[in-house]
């Protein structure tokens, strides 16, 4: 899917994104506030500036995007891959991150208000300025090694 055919089905009503293949996809500034997007691909994509506010992005893989500014706020980014994902300046209060991999991601100045951040794997992640006021911590871990889940045995 390109940016162009995402917009005119939002536009039209559709919000349900599921399995997207968006991966690279440039997607800088653009509205998908309340889409399921359950997942999907968005591996390496621009989502910069992007409106995911209250987005379902469960299970997707964000691997290396960019989501510098993003409202991700009260999202839902349960088990999300977003191993080295640049999250700078992100709004994420109130988002749902439980068991997000977050390793090597960069946080730096996101706002983290009030999420929800039980059993997230933060390995050589950037927190400077992030702020966690509020955020339930509980079973996060930041030790090293592969995590199984994003391990594919197929070579994809």
């Amino acid at each position: 899917m390109k940016k162009l055919q995402i917009l005119q089905a939002y536009a039209s009503g559709q919000r349900d994104f599921r399995q997207a293949a968006l991966h690279q996809a440039d997607l800088e500034e653009v509205n998908l506030q309340q889409a399921n997007l359950s997942s999907a691909d968005l591996s390496g994509a621009d989502l910069s500036h992007a409106n995911l506010s209250g987005a379902n992005l469960s299970r997707a893989n964000l691997s290396n995007a960019d989501l510098t500014n993003a409202d991700l706020r009260s999202a839902d980014l349960s088990e999300v891959n977003l191993i080295g994902a640049n999250l700078s300046g992100a709004k994420l209060g109130r988002a749902n991150l439980f068991q997000a991999d977050l390793r090597s991601a960069i946080l730096t100045d996101a706002d983290l208000t009030g999420a929800n951040l039980e059993s997230v794997e933060l390995s050589g992640a950037e927190l400077s300025g992030t702020d966690l006021r509020t955020a339930e911590l509980n079973e996060a871990t930041s030790s090293h090694g592969v995590s199984r889940r994003w391990v594919s045995w197929s070579g994809h």
